[in-house]
C-alpha cells in the first residue's frame, strides 16, 4: 500500500511536518510505502477555471504547474492521501489552497478516480481557526468520494514555534492513532 503525504507548510521542518511524519511512521511500522511531498513554498498556481482539463479529461492541469501536476500522479498512485496545512487566517495556506482546487477540478474532469481511496487532513494551529483548516481539506476528501477514518479526536496539533507541537501529547497521540486507524482501514478494503 502507497501513503503519500502533502505539507502544506512553507516551514520545512515544522510542526505540519513534525505531525505528518508522526503519522507516516506508524503507516512504515505498517509496511506501507511512505512518502512525504513539500508543497509549502513551492511556487504554484491556483486554479484559473480555463476549463482544459475538462476539455481534455486527463486529470492535468494545462497551466504551467509541472509541480501540482506531479503531485495529482502521485495522488493517482497512491491508496492514502494526507494532505497537512498550519493554519493561516483561520484557514489553510495558499500552497494547500492551490492543490486542492487544480488536483480537485483537474481529476474530477476524468471522473471520480480518487473515489474510495483513503484520505485524512491533519493540521497545526497556534491559537484558533483549526476546525475550519480542517474542513477546508476535508471537503476535498468528501467531494472526491473518498474515505476519511477517525482518530481519537481531531487531527490537530497545536504549537506555535517550530517543534513545539511535540509538547501537545494529545495532539502527538491523535497522529498515532490516525495512523492505526488508517492501516486498519486499508486492510479492510484491500
Amino acid at each position: 500500500m502507497k501513503a503519500v503525504a502533502f505539507n502544506g507548510s512553507p516551514r520545512k521542518g515544522g510542526n505540519t511536518e513534525i505531525l505528518l511524519r508522526e503519522v507516516l511512521n506508524v503507516l512504515d511500522q505498517k509496511g506501507f510505502d511512505t512518502e512525504l511531498v513539500q508543497v509549502g513554498g513551492k511556487k504554484v498556481k491556483g486554479c484559473i477555471a480555463c476549463m482544459k482539463c475538462r476539455q481534455k479529461k486527463d486529470g492535468r492541469c494545462h497551466q504551467e504547474n509541472d509541480f501540482l501536476n506531479e503531485c495529482i500522479e502521485k495522488m493517482l498512485g497512491a491508496d492514502v492521501i494526507i494532505i497537512g496545512s498550519p493554519v493561516y487566517f483561520s484557514d489553510i495556506t495558499s500552497e494547500t489552497k492551490a492543490l486542492i482546487d487544480v488536483a480537485g477540478y483537474a481529476l474530477r474532469g476524468m471522473g471520480s478516480p480518487l473515489k474510495r481511496k483513503i484520505g485524512a487532513a491533519v493540521v497545526s494551529v497556534r491559537r484558533a481557526g483549526a476546525i475550519h483548516a480542517f474542513d477546508s481539506i476535508n471537503h476535498f476528501f468528501l467531494i472526491n468520494e473518498m474515505i476519511i477514518p477517525g482518530s481519537s479526536y481531531w487531527n490537530i496539533g497545536v504549537g506555535r514555534e517550530k517543534g513545539e507541537v511535540l509538547k501537545d501529547d494529545e495532539g502527538i497521540r491523535t497522529m498515532k492513532t490516525l495512523g492505526e486507524n488508517i492501516a486498519w482501514v486499508a486492510e479492510r478494503i484491500k
